[in-house]
C-alpha cells in the first residue's frame, strides 16, 4: 500500500493510485503487485514507473539535479523573508 499511496493517478486529478478506482489505477496496482512478486525493491519499482510515465507520477519526487530548485525554493523564501523582517525590526528600533 505504501508504494501505491506515493503514486499519482494520471487520470484522476490529485488522487493517489491507492485512493483511485480508475481503470489506470487498477492496472497500476496490478503492475506494482507483479513487480513486488518478482522481487523488485520499492526503489526499483519507482524507477521502472518513472521511466515509463515520468517523474510526475511520484508524489515524493527524487532529489536530483532536475529538482534542486523545487527542494530549495521554500528554504530560500523563508530566508529571504527572515532578512526582510530583520531589516524592518532594525529600522524600527533605530
Amino acid at each position: 500500500h505504501k508504494i501505491t499511496k506515493n503514486l499519482r493517478c494520471l487520470i484522476c486529478q490529485g488522487q493517489s493510485v491507492y485512493d483511485s478506482d480508475s481503470e489506470f489505477a487498477n492496472s497500476l496496482k496490478l503492475v506494482v503487485k507483479k513487480k513486488i512478486n518478482e522481487g523488485l525493491s520499492e526503489g526499483q519499482i519507482y524507477d521502472f514507473l518513472t521511466e515509463k510515465y515520468g517523474d510526475w507520477i511520484l508524489y515524493d519526487t527524487k532529489f536530483d539535479k532536475n529538482t534542486y530548485f523545487l527542494w530549495f525554493l521554500p528554504l530560500l523564501i523563508f530566508l529571504f523573508g527572515g532578512v526582510i523582517i530583520y531589516k524592518k525590526l532594525i529600522k524600527i528600533n533605530s
